[in-house]
């Protein structure tokens, strides 16, 4: 009875309508953003299942899309720019490989200025996103728990109990932690669907236990994976939370909580050892030891240094990160010139890839988006996510960071937020 009963929750999340076209649409985005935790090509197929349904679904469409939703263009003109790209590039094979990738920059956006949607469908997305995240941990945590075990058993002295436990305590910050936990998909990612999740679900009071124990969950996966970039993010959503708090009382409580927060996640291993390698970072000029710290500020500088070299068209989308890779060497970075690190900033990288008319365009559309999405605090706690986390990373040289922003920024960027209780439809 309690499996058909599951059976029956879980069937009802996904979108029912008569219209096989459009719920093989919607079903489709479903399955493909409770796997984008899980692995980079798992959900793959089901984002080109949705883009060739809702390509259908806008070729069917007797209606215009609404002139106010025009801004959603910014994303094609992107994708057209990023083209324009390879024009002036060498590297024609990588160059190809992104325009790739990025195509669901082009597609979707066009997909969304006709296809109709209300908030109870989009929400469903991040339901199964919120689904995918819970599974993500529970198989992260399996995986850990299960490497450390091993690390333990298969020590070199003599295992007995006292070595057993003295090797679960070592290995534990290092089966548990970051990226270490993390395998199938780059931690900072993660750390930014679990933020945009809690944004989206913590706007209402928490009425259940299980919506506790829910959000504990993904506190503590948040804790464990340790990205300085979601710890910043989430500070900053904090005070915003606290300043906009009129009750004294109330104010005074959520301070206490704020600081007994800080002190927590500041006790994370990660933590302590990102403030000592920063605060080392003018001791040595050592770049041989490059910590990943200094390794995101030397890209920066070395992406600024060449951007000053070509400030009208970059170095076009298939040899920015062979130009940067090429500046390390001569700047003596070498830990940077080793691993062949991007830019680490997407607006950085952006102007590599296009010049100043791609970058110009980026940034028009997270102005606009900040201008849309000042209403709230809610609204706009989800922008400062998304925001900061492409001034710490490429996101958009990844598919997982490329087709996530272009569904959730555009369908924010329609003229009824889906952060929004209202009905958002184009009618």
């Amino acid at each position: 009875m309690k499996l058909k009963n599951l059976i029956i929750n879980a069937t009802s999340m996904f979108y029912k309508e008569d219209d096989w076209i459009v719920m093989t649409f919607w079903n489709s985005l479903y399955i493909a953003f409770f796997l984008l935790p899980l692995g980079i090509n798992l959900p793959t197929p089901f984002f080109v299942i949705s883009i060739i349904f809702g390509v259908i679904m806008m070729f069917r469409s007797d209606k215009s899309f609404i002139l106010d939703n025009k801004i959603l263009l910014l994303f094609p003109a992107y994708f057209v720019v990023m083209s324009l790209g390879l024009i002036y590039t060498d590297n024609l094979s990588s160059g190809f490989d992104l325009i790739q990738r990025s195509l669901t920059l082009l597609l979707f956006p066009i997909i969304f200025l006709f296809v109709k949607e209300d908030a109870t469908t989009v929400r469903k997305l991040f339901d199964f996103l919120l689904v995918g995240l819970l599974v993500s941990f529970c198989f992260n945590f399996f995986c850990a728990t299960n490497n450390l075990l091993q690390y333990a058993i298969n020590g070199k002295e003599a295992v007995n109990t006292f070595s057993f436990i003295e090797r679960l305590i070592k290995g534990r910050n290092y089966f548990f932690i970051g990226s270490s936990l993390s395998r199938a998909v780059n931690a900072n990612y993660i750390s930014i669907y679990i933020l945009l999740v809690l944004s989206y679900y913590l706007k209402n009071k928490l009425q259940t236990r299980l919506q506790m124990v829910v959000i504990f969950v993904l506190f503590l996966y948040l804790f464990l994976l340790a990205s300085i970039a979601a710890y910043v993010i989430l500070a900053i959503m904090a005070i915003l939370l606290i300043v906009n708090i009129k009750d004294k009382q109330k104010k005074y409580t959520m301070i206490i909580m704020f600081m007994m927060g800080v002190f927590l996640f500041a006790s994370n291993p990660r933590v302590s050892d990102f403030y000592v390698r920063i605060k080392s970072f003018n001791e040595t000029l050592d770049y041989e030891n490059t910590t990943s710290e200094k390794s995101r500020v030397l890209s920066w500088d070395a992406s600024i240094k060449l951007i000053k070299e070509a400030p009208f068209l970059g170095y076009g989308v298939g040899d920015a990160n062979d130009v940067l890779i090429k500046k390390y060497k001569e700047l003596n970075y070498t830990f940077n010139h080793k691993n062949k690190y991007n830019s680490h900033n997407q607006f950085l990288q952006t102007y590599l890839q296009t010049g100043i008319v791609g970058f110009g365009i980026l940034v028009s559309i997270f102005i606009l988006l900040g201008m849309r999405m000042k209403r709230s605090k809610n609204e706009f706690s989800v922008f400062l996510i998304l925001f900061i986390s492409l001034l710490f990373e490429s996101m958009l040289v990844r598919f997982n960071g490329i087709v996530f922003f272009s569904i959730v920024i555009p369908l924010l960027l329609k003229k009824r937020s889906i952060l929004s209780s209202r009905i958002i439809r184009n009618e």
